[in-house]
């Protein structure tokens, strides 16, 4: 099936940026909707935002909105997420979700799931 392999992530400052890849391999990511959780320390995993096959909808958590960006770009298979502004309480592991399910929802299956890959923001 899809294989999922996030990268980007790394040490940023409080109200820095950082833009987050995901590249698909072994099927098209077009066929997908593409979605971004993230798991901080003692937290359970949580929604991000996701967006549809041809990018006609995105949703975005509230604790996220107006400060990050997810967008895709199915020629090339990636799917990205820029982050703005970001707090410390974005320190999470980031990782990146396909879906084969219809619409963007939080609580959409999402059946294919990449490695996660480490942001941490110092306050």
């Amino acid at each position: 099936q899809v294989q999922l392999v996030e990268s980007g992530g790394g040490l940023v400052q409080a109200g820095g940026s950082l833009r987050l890849s995901c590249t698909a391999s072994g099927r098209p990511l077009r066929n997908y909707v593409m979605g971004w959780f993230r798991q901080a320390p003692g937290k359970e995993r949580e929604f991000v935002a996701a967006t549809s096959r041809r990018s006609l909808t995105t949703n975005y958590a509230d604790s996220v909105k107006g400060r990050f960006t997810i967008s895709r770009d199915n020629a090339n298979n990636t799917g990205y997420l820029q982050m703005d502004s970001l707090k410390a309480e974005d320190t999470a592991v980031y990782y990146c979700a396909a879906s084969q399910e219809n619409g963007v929802p939080a609580t959409a299956r999402y059946n294919y799931w990449g490695q996660g890959t480490q942001v941490t923001v110092s306050s």
